[in-house]
C-alpha cells in the first residue's frame, strides 16, 4: 500500500539530499506539462511562494492528475494552503478531503506512544500480552510472535516480509477462502489468518515495511483503552490541536467535502462474494480494514498542522515521547543514513544537528507525502492518483518540491493557520 510498493530498504526518497543539493530537478517537470489542460486554483496565492504553485502544476499535467493540493509551513507558519484541480467538474480547496493512505501510521504511531506516556503500557511489551493471537482450528502460532514488541511493531522489524509471502492486507479472498468467512474481511479475520502463517524472518532481525504491524497496533490502541481506534485518536491527539477534519474514510460513500479518486486499473471487489469488477479505488481493497495503516482522510493544512505538533513538546506529547520517533532501530539503517523511526521515516542531517523526516502514502486513487525538514520548512502535498499511462513516477513530487522550497528568495511572515483552525 506504501511506499509505492518498493522494499523499504530500496526507496531512494529525495528527501535530504534534494536539501542540499538545491538543483533543478523541476525544469524537466515544466518542459513536459500539457498547456491545453484546465487548470483551477483555490486559496490565497502568496507570489513569493510561486515556485510550490508551477511544480505542482506542472506535476499533475505531466501524469493528468486532476486533484492536488497542498499546504506548506515556515517556522511554525501556514504559509501556503491551495486547491489545484485540472478538471472542469472538480473546485479543489484548501480544505477539500483526501485519502491520505499510509501518512495514516504517523497517526497510529503516535497514539502508541500517547499510551505509553499515559503508563499503559512500554514500547517493550509484546503484542501477544495484550492481544488474542490465535490461529484456525489445527494450526499452530510461530513462537516467534512472544518477541513481537511494539518497538518492533511500529519499525517494521517486526518478521513479515510482503516480498516474501504477500501484504495480508491484499490477501482478501485468499483470507476469506482459508477461514470459510464471507468478504468484506474484519480485522479479527486477517489477524487469525496470519496467527498460523509462519513469520518470514526472526522478529528483530530485518526491517520490512508491514501494512499489518499497524493493523495490530490499531488493535492494540482498542484493547487498553475501550474505544474505537479512530475516536481514541480523534479525542486524545486531534481534538487538543483544534483538528476537526480528519476522520476516517470510506470505500465507496463519500464524506462531504472528499474529492474522488482516479485509478487506469479495475479489479474484482472485496467487498462482497459477489466477483464483480470495480474501480480500483472503490472496492478492490476495503478502508475499513486499513484504518490504522491508512484509513484516514485529511487536507493538506491539517496533516502539516499535525506534523507541527513534532517540533516540540506541547499538550499532547512531552520531550520523551517525541524522542521515541525518531530512535534508531535495531537493524534496519540505510547506508547513507535514513531509517524508519515510529510512523515516521528519518534521515539525520550532516553533523547530527538536526533531521528531516517524512512518509508517503500510496493506494489505488491516491498518493501523498508529507516532509518535515532540519530547517523549520514543512509541506504536505495529496493528489487522488498514483498511476496513469504516462508511467511517470508520482514520487518525483518529493524533488520537485524540495526545488520550490529552495529556490524561495523570501518566507512570508504572515500565518494563516488562524484561518483553517479558528
Amino acid at each position: 500500500m506504501e511506499l509505492t510498493r518498493r522494499n523499504l530498504g530500496k526507496l531512494a526518497v529525495a528527501t535530504g539530499a534534494v536539501a542540499a543539493a538545491g538543483t533543478g530537478v523541476g525544469t524537466a517537470l515544466s518542459r513536459s506539462a500539457d498547456a491545453a489542460a484546465t487548470w483551477k486554483t483555490t486559496g490565497t496565492a502568496v507570489p513569493a511562494l510561486a515556485g510550490f504553485d508551477n511544480q505542482m502544476k506542472a506535476f499533475m499535467q505531466a501524469r493528468g492528475v486532476t486533484a492536488g493540493q497542498l499546504a506548506v509551513t515556515y517556522k511554525g507558519r501556514l504559509v501556503l494552503a491551495r486547491g489545484y484541480s485540472t478538471s472542469t467538474a472538480l473546485a479543489v480547496q484548501p480544505t477539500s478531503l483526501f485519502r491520505i493512505a499510509s501518512l495514516t501510521k504517523s497517526f497510529t504511531a503516535a497514539a502508541i506512544v500517547k499510551l505509553v506516556q499515559d503508563g499503559k503500557l512500554t514500547l517493550a511489551t509484546p503484542v501477544t500480552d495484550i492481544l488474542d493471537i490465535t490461529p484456525a482450528t489445527g494450526l499452530t502460532r510461530d513462537p516467534r510472535w512472544s518477541s513481537i514488541t511494539m518497538w518492533k511493531l511500529l519499525q517494521h522489524i517486526s518478521g513479515w516480509d510482503r516480498d516474501v509471502s504477500g501484504d495480508p492486507l491484499a490477501k482478501d479472498a485468499t483470507i476469506s477462502r482459508t477461514l470459510g468467512v464471507p468478504m468484506e474481511l474484519q480485522h479479527a479475520d486477517v489477524i487469525k489468518y496470519m496467527a498460523g502463517q509462519k513469520l518470514d524472518f526472526a522478529p528483530g532481525t530485518k526491517v520490512a515495511y508491514s501494512n499489518f504491524g499497524y493493523l495490530l497496533a490499531g488493535r492494540v490502541i482498542e484493547k487498553l483503552t475501550g474505544l474505537p481506534y479512530a475516536t481514541y485518536v480523534q479525542q486524545k491527539l486531534l481534538t487538543p490541536l483544534k483538528i476537526k477534519r480528519i476522520t476516517q474514510g470510506y470505500t465507496i460513500a463519500k464524506h462531504t467535502g472528499e474529492t474522488s479518486y482516479e485509478s487506469q486499473y479495475t479489479a474484482k471487489t472485496v467487498l462482497d462474494m459477489s466477483g464483480k469488477t470495480v474501480a480500483a479505488p472503490y472496492g478492490s481493497f476495503s478502508m475499513r480494514l486499513h484504518d490504522a495503516n491508512g484509513g484516514w482522510i485529511a487536507s493538506a493544512p491539517d496533516l502539516v498542522r499535525w506534523a507541527k505538533m513534532f517540533d516540540a513538546p506541547g499538550s499532547v506529547l512531552n520531550s520523551t515521547s517525541l524522542s521515541h520517533f525518531w530512535s534508531k532501530p535495531s537493524t534496519g539503517v540505510n547506508p547513507d543514513g535514513w531509517y524508519y523511526g515510529l510512523g515516521w521515516q528519518v534521515r539525520p542531517t550532516t553533523g547530527g544537528t538536526g533531521r528531516n523526516t517524512w512518509h508517503t502514502g500510496s493506494l489505488p486513487g491516491t498518493f501523498t507525502i508529507v516532509v518535515r525538514t532540519y530547517n523549520g520548512m514543512s509541506w504536505a502535498a495529496l493528489f487522488n492518483r498514483r498511476d496513469d499511462a504516462s508511467g511517470k513516477s508520482y514520487g518525483d513530487i518529493d524533488a520537485a518540491l524540495w526545488t520550490a522550497a529552495n529556490g524561495v528568495k523570501s518566507w512570508p511572515t504572515t500565518d494563516q493557520f488562524p484561518t483553517y483552525f479558528p
